[in-house]
């Protein structure tokens, strides 16, 4: 069956397996896919958080995207990427409505620290790369080290991975979810 995905993004920072494989390998199992930052900008990836890569163009700005009618929303991960978007007021308020609708989010690497910031971390059972670990248990989450979590409590499914080592199961996950 296939299901209508957002992939949400800053402008700059994401890194590029965590953005491209996703897209490329969901759009390959059939399914509608949409890539959106905030300001309509393509998207600076980088490799290793230090070395920047390609540029990837995206569909248009989040604010175009605002409904809830999206089956899933998935995070890139990418440190600078993450650290940004946790700051976003659009993004932020497209994850609690995501949420709030009991639709899926899905988050890899770094992308969970948004959840934190969101408000949807409590209660949750997710993985996340190892130094986000400290921060998503403050935030009343209970981590574990696997590579790839789904999470079916409060209503709404979240689907994490830890790193582009797991994007199989991370990808695997977003298609059954």
């Amino acid at each position: 069956m296939s299901k209508k995905i957002l992939v949400i993004s800053t402008d700059f920072g994401t890194e590029r397996d965590e953005l491209v494989v996703p897209v490329d390998k969901l759009k390959g199992l059939g399914h509608d896919v949409t890539v959106a930052t905030p300001n309509g900008e393509p998207v600076q990836t980088v490799l290793s958080d230090k070395d920047w890569d390609l540029e990837f163009p995206v569909d248009g700005k989040l604010s175009g995207y605002t409904s809830t009618d999206f089956d899933v929303i998935v995070l890139p991960g990418g440190t600078v990427n993450s650290d940004n978007a946790r700051l976003d007021t659009e993004i932020l308020d497209q994850l609690k409505k995501q949420a709030g609708a009991g639709r899926t989010v899905a988050a890899i690497c770094h992308a969970p620290w948004a959840l934190i910031d969101a408000g949807l971390a409590p209660n949750k059972n997710l993985t996340s790369y190892t130094s986000v670990r400290i921060d998503l248990e403050n935030a009343g989450a209970t981590w574990h080290d696997v590579p790839v979590q789904i999470c079916n409590t409060d209503e709404w499914t979240l689907i994490t991975s830890r790193n582009p080592g797991d994007l199989d199961p991370f990808i695997e996950a977003i298609d059954q979810a």
